[in-house]
């Protein structure tokens, strides 16, 4: 009876990770790509390697009150910022209250350690985001022509 309770835990943990799993790439694969503005911050720490910490500008606007989803426009070039009007329909970002701080999926980006130069000229988060949970996932960074950064011979830095 306990093995078969610990069984369908660990069954259950691993289906919840892989749905987690799933559903990331899928909003990679599939979501709107958009560029939120970086707001300055100092990035390394030596126990983790190497790594940027991120703060958006879009979220020094946004009320930390309690967690929700905030309305976006894009420029023409995807930039977002958050729209005039919070009840209109269109593009949304899901975000969260951490810490009192509002939290749009990542505060770190990590990268191979000896490579921080690649990422001295970040000036935007590339993210995707799923149009309908608002959902976003950070899949890199880019500069301020929205070149992006880092990414040499195939190999994909990781965002947390």
């Amino acid at each position: 009876m306990i093995r078969s309770g610990i069984v369908a835990a660990l069954l259950l943990v691993v289906a919840s990770v892989n749905h987690s799993i799933f559903a990331k790439e899928r909003v990679i694969a599939n979501g709107e790509r958009i560029y939120f503005r970086l707001a300055p911050v100092d990035p390394r720490s030596l126990m983790q390697g190497d790594y940027m910490a991120l703060r958006f500008e879009i979220a020094e606007h946004i009320s930390n009150e309690r967690s929700g989803h905030a309305m976006l426009q894009l420029d023409s070039r995807g930039i977002a910022t958050l729209h005039p009007d919070q009840k209109a329909a269109g593009l949304h970002i899901r975000y969260r209250i951490r810490h009192g701080r509002v939290w749009l999926g990542t505060n770190a980006y990590f990268f191979e350690e000896g490579t921080a130069d690649r990422y001295d000229g970040a000036r935007y988060g590339e993210f995707r985001v799923d149009p309908l949970s608002g959902e976003a996932v950070l899949v890199g960074l880019a500069d301020e022509t929205l070149s992006e950064l880092g990414r040499t011979q195939g190999r994909q830095p990781i965002s947390r």
